[in-house]
């Protein structure tokens, strides 16, 4: 890996040599605001939700998800993005980095490095390339996350070479990363992982994509290999029904030797209804099985295997705002839930409503 990254570092700017971009130079800024309300009817002691829960994760009181600014620069042949932001999804998910780069959700440059095909090299920190739910709450079809979505990577920090063939229908991109969900990479790991994406839109109305992740996670004296994959469908039916399908697996080498790798799984389905053009319902159900506590940890006999089913109301209040309302319950065969008397319980509820505003 690291002499595949020091070869592509020297065959880049050769490649570019004589090939001056002389294209107008495109800027522009962007912004997104998501303030929101949730009632965790288990009411946690510590005002936090269950663990697993990494956006729209404060319960009872009115916050932010996650705002930011973006600044962005387009030409023919380059391109840059950089996008500061502050809120809970920011705390929770990036409490691990320095703190220098906790509010950074975006930081990256790219160079075309081909005139007649649409071959791009970037750098930097990057929404991730794994899944369908990004932290951008506008873009998703439900307020909240899917389990899956919480507890696997939001974002990352690498390099990775990119291809879109000519009728814009695959999408193709190999990665050189720093981690699962990291920015700098673990303190005593001095390896480079890595990722695929495999994109391909047959038509405007369905979208298939596979994208996997591949390396370790840990510093080299406890290294235990990770291979994971994430499959979804996104079909467009008509004007008014979509189905998103949504499948991913996990396998992480078992600290104690000899033993089998440690597996967990997540299968999700979210249907949408637009009924007229203000107003949306979806529906979701979603199963994440961590047996092994691999993703997410509970200490109790059947680990986390976990129910959760949500209903979802959309209102476009004008053309760049929407006010959401979701009702959710999970389900767990174990007692992980912790009420405010400190009682465990097999379920939990909640109710979470945001306005999402952007320019």
């Amino acid at each position: 890996m690291k002499k595949i990254l020091f070869s592509l570092l020297l065959f880049v700017p050769l490649l570019l040599v004589g090939q001056m971009d002389t294209s107008a130079l495109n800027f522009s800024v962007s912004g997104y605001v998501e303030p929101y309300y949730g009632y965790d009817f288990n009411e946690p002691a510590d005002g936090n939700r269950p663990g697993f829960v990494y956006a729209h994760n404060r319960n009872n009181e009115f916050n932010l998800n996650i705002g930011f600014v973006k600044a962005a620069v387009n030409a023919q042949r380059f391109r840059g993005n950089l996008a500061i932001m502050a809120g809970t999804y920011a705390n929770a998910n990036l409490s691990a980095e320095p703190a220098t780069l906790r509010n950074l959700y975006e930081a990256n440059a790219g160079i075309k490095i081909s005139k007649k095909h649409d071959l791009w090299i970037d750098g930097g920190i990057f929404g991730s390339h794994i899944g369908f739910e990004s932290a951008i709450g506008k873009d998703c079809w439900t307020l909240t996350r899917s389990i899956l979505a919480d507890n696997s990577p939001y974002y990352e920090s690498g390099a990775k070479l990119s291809y879109t063939t000519p009728n814009g229908k695959w999408f193709l991109s190999a990665l050189a990363l720093n981690g699962w969900q990291r920015i700098q990479r673990v303190s005593g790991n001095s390896l480079i992982s890595g990722g695929s994406q495999i994109q391909f839109k047959p038509n405007s109305k369905v979208t298939l994509n596979s994208s996997t992740f591949f390396g370790t996670d840990k510093p080299d004296d406890a290294r235990l290999w990770r291979a994971f994959h994430n499959f979804y469908g996104i079909f467009q039916f008509n004007d008014q029904f979509g189905l998103t399908l949504g499948f991913d697996t996990g396998w992480e080498e078992n600290a104690r030797q000899g033993d089998d790798p440690n597996f967990w799984y997540s299968p999700v389905m979210i249907a949408r209804y637009t009924i007229n053009d203000r107003l949306t319902l979806a529906g979701r159900v979603e199963y994440y099985s961590d047996e092994n506590g691999v993703i997410i940890s509970t200490g109790t006999e059947n680990g986390f295997q976990t129910l959760g089913v949500s209903a979802n109301l959309d209102v476009q209040v004008h053309k760049n705002a929407v006010w959401r309302l979701e009702g959710k319950i999970f389900n767990s065969r174990d007692k992980i839930f912790i009420d405010a008397d400190g009682a465990a319980s097999n379920s939990n509820a909640v109710v979470t409503t945001a306005v999402a505003i952007w320019f």
